[in-house]
């Protein structure tokens, strides 16, 4: 039986990391095709799929380009033709986009006279349908290079494969702005926070005298039950679906007390499950 080639199209906002997340891939041994015009994915499409490769694993970027309303159908043709396919849609806020394209001294592709924020904006609207069709949307506004290049390596690796769908609980701070990849949100504001204790507020989530002082709270037990009944109702509702990524953000005021213990609490409730889910803890260090 010949291996069904293993295609993912990594596309999204220009600045948002897709050179840096194709080079994260040939690091891992995926064949990496970059700019391929979109009128020629179809056929290449047609050409793996009859590959007679061990499990080819082939990535392709694909940028917004001249005609971005071309891509969800190109990429409904690519997934027609027989491979299994992934789209991942590279995001990032407009203020962080401005100082990467400063920072760099690149010209944006759209650039014209509305400048390098009005550019931005007209490609954040063109590519709006992409980023719906998108199995996965990363926001790497907060991610530095090597983080992201750490996240390509955890869902696409030799190890991370998997036809299971891949979960991903994250801790995160408000006051730093909400995650943009994710499918649920869940606020922990509700607990006191460690902070307020001088002897805690040093600390992390990860310290066991945080875990303890949360802990002791009856609220937190009842939490916790609650969000296992939640997600042992939808976790196979989702697999039966097709869903192939599933991240659940939990956020405090910081992201460095409240929010990291349940995330890591949620984390051990799922594996109790049968969902073996990634730990993020994206403001721990702020």
């Amino acid at each position: 039986m010949v291996a069904m080639t293993e295609v993912v199209v990594i596309t999204g906002m220009s600045g948002a990391g897709r050179t840096q997340v194709g080079n994260a891939l040939e690091d891992l041994g995926w064949f990496v095709m970059d700019n391929l015009p979109a009128s020629l994915i179809p056929k290449l499409g047609e050409l793996l799929s009859g590959s007679r490769t061990e499990a080819p694993r082939v990535a392709l970027i694909v940028g917004s380009g001249p005609s971005p309303e071309e891509i969800p159908e190109v990429l409904r043709e690519l997934g027609d033709s027989g491979v299994t396919l992934r789209t991942i849609f590279l995001d990032a806020s407009t203020e962080v986009l401005i100082r990467r394209y400063e920072s760099t001294r690149r010209r944006h592709p759209l650039a014209n006279g509305d400048g390098l924020s009005g550019a931005i904006e007209q490609e954040r609207t063109r590519m709006t349908a992409v980023r719906e069709r998108a199995d996965l949307v990363i926001d790497t506004s907060h991610l530095s290079i090597h983080e992201l290049r750490g996240r390509t390596a955890a869902l696409f690796s030799e190890d991370g494969l998997s036809p299971l769908m891949q979960t991903t609980v994250m801790s995160f701070g408000y006051k730093y702005g909400l995650p943009s990849d994710v499918d649920f949100v869940i606020d922990c504001r509700f607990l006191p926070n460690p902070f307020w204790d001088e002897r805690l507020r040093p600390l992390s989530g990860l310290d066991q005298d945080v875990r303890d002082y949360l802990f002791g709270l009856e609220e937190t037990g009842q939490f916790l039950d609650r969000i296992s009944d939640l997600f042992e109702l939808l976790l196979p509702r989702f697999r039966d679906e097709g869903k192939a990524y599933l991240t659940i953000a939990l956020g405090c005021t910081g992201g460095r007390h409240r929010s990291v213990v349940l995330a890591e609490a949620v984390a051990s409730r799922l594996a109790a499950l049968g969902t073996d889910a990634r730990i993020s803890h994206r403001d721990i260090d702020r």
